[in-house]
């Protein structure tokens, strides 16, 4: 795999999640987590792998389709291209990573990082941008939806039963809810996330 420019998964360099193991744990508890959304999210990552390209596709012309969600890329009105690019690829291994990575520390850790890339805390940083300085808290959440309604196709496109294509849409919703929830982290005061 070629390597993608801030895709600093693993990186003993990151800054630790102030979010504990038992948070994690106890935030899946309230997702109503179980065995079978590890296995369906397998599942998922196996159907999904050859398509990440499509879904990227459709994803990013839903975002550029829309001012308010573009503007997140520009400066001045205008969309920088390479920052666009840049991103797009990391989202791409956010893919893999939501359906192949065991949630350990590791991966809480990076999740992290990704929350603060949104955030003032370290937006346009990590690849040296002059753009809006935050995506605003409340698209965070309503990301949800977009991200969850549009995979179903995808998952269905490799002629799994419709109970295997439900139980892996619902394990993705649960994992983009749990990813979208820890993003959130930096805009919430200290002692209240």
């Amino acid at each position: 795999m070629a390597q993608i420019k801030g895709y600093d998964y693993g990186k003993a360099t990151l800054e630790k999640s102030s979010v504990t193991m038992q948070d994690l744990a106890l935030l899946k508890k309230t997702l109503l987590w179980s065995d079978d959304d590890d296995r369906y999210l397998r599942m998922a990552g196996e159907v999904l792998k050859d398509q990440v390209n499509d879904i990227l596709d459709l994803w990013y012309g839903y975002v550029g389709g829309n001012e308010h969600l573009v503007y997140y890329f520009t400066k001045n009105g205008q969309p920088n291209s390479e920052y666009l690019s840049a991103v797009r690829a990391r989202f791409g291994e956010w893919i893999t990573d939501l359906c192949s990575r065991p949630y350990d520390q590791v991966w809480l850790n990076y999740q992290h990082e990704v929350a603060k890339r949104h955030h003032t805390t370290k937006k346009n940083k990590t690849d040296g941008v002059d753009t809006v300085p935050i995506v605003n808290f409340r698209y965070m959440v309503a990301f949800i939806y977009p991200i969850t309604a549009t995979i179903k196709s995808f998952l269905a496109k490799k002629g799994h039963s419709s109970q295997d294509v439900d139980g892996m849409h619902n394990a993705w919703f649960k994992a983009v809810t749990l990813t979208a929830v820890l993003w959130c982290f930096p805009y919430i005061n200290k002692g209240e996330f």
